[in-house]
């Protein structure tokens, strides 16, 4: 009884001790914006592009208008040209054994009855819809930069030419990571190379050359090894991740794998653009890389 009695006493200050901590806590990580100027800037910058919002968004034009458009692509393209896309879809999405079969399956289907409905209109028609993708994309790199919106005459030729860039690297990634070849100690280099050279000359064309090219190297390269390391993560997560998919719904499960990695391949890329900028702004880099840092002139071309 004296025991009980004991601890019950002690609990008040026991739990007042917990939520002095917790305050502590709390104080130092606001305080920590002010003491160290670049976590401020990056919280500010996640919270003005949105995050998640712009990266489902992004996920949501690549599931529905660029992968048809890549379909399509398949269709028309040699038979090379279609292994290679086969392929570097089952590279991105880390699938083998048994999903491997039935996502080719799934994807080789109807192949003659689709290639003899569509045309050459509904090719273009579909190609000229998937640039919605760039078009959201152009979005994410203003809103990371704080530019205004491009003219549609201005902007309308770059959205295509991003989308068949996009569409050939896509292709053409499975030879690259796999080093023509020689293996991943060649391929992991060349595709962070590949990846960081897509995602600078995106930023520098979606944004209409109104940024310099050095300001965006550093979210260049940030996108370049968020893609690199989810090419790597693929390859031990999703295998497992689909084939339990594929078991519970069936064919759907690769779709509703595929939605979700496309999420979380967006979400890094949107992070790394928007935290790029933060990098170039940092006085240091800044004097390398000749970025402006006057409010509304932040990497803007002299």
């Amino acid at each position: 009884m004296t025991e009980s009695l004991t601890r019950t006493q002690q609990e008040p200050g026991r739990w007042a001790r917990i939520r002095s901590r917790i305050a502590a806590l709390a104080a130092t990580a606001r305080g920590l914006p002010d003491r160290v100027p670049i976590v401020g800037r990056a919280v500010g910058q996640l919270v003005r592009v949105n995050l998640l919002d712009s990266a489902t968004r992004l996920a949501a034009q690549a599931f529905l208008s660029a992968l048809p458009a890549l379909f399509v692509v398949a269709v028309f393209a040699p038979s090379s040209v279609r292994e290679n896309v086969v392929g570097s879809l089952r590279d991105q999405l880390g699938i083998k054994g048994d999903a491997q079969q039935q996502v080719q399956q799934l994807m080789s289907a109807g192949h003659d009855d689709v290639a003899q409905s569509f045309g050459l209109i509904g090719a273009l028609v579909t190609l000229l819809s998937a640039t919605a993708l760039s078009r959201a994309m152009q979005r994410v790199c203003e809103r990371c930069w704080e530019m205004p919106k491009s003219g549609t005459r201005v902007a309308a030729w770059r959205w295509l030419a991003w989308l068949v860039v996009w569409l050939v690297v896509l292709i053409f990634q499975a030879p690259v990571r796999d080093g023509f070849g020689a293996g991943a100690w060649l391929g992991l280099p060349l595709f962070l190379l590949l990846a960081t050279a897509l995602w600078w000359w995106t930023q520098h064309l979606l944004l209409g050359s109104r940024v310099r090219w050095y300001p965006l190297l550093p979210g260049a390269v940030l996108a370049g090894a968020a893609m690199t390391g989810l090419g790597v993560a693929a390859q031990i997560y999703l295998p497992g991740a689909v084939s339990r998919s594929i078991t519970k719904f069936g064919p759907y499960g690769v779709v509703f794998t595929s939605l979700s990695w496309l999420i979380v391949m967006f979400t890094a890329i949107t992070l790394a653009i928007a935290l790029g900028r933060v990098v170039a702004e940092e006085p240091p880099v800044a004097r390398h890389l000749g970025t402006r840092t006057e409010p509304g002139t932040w990497g803007s071309k002299d």
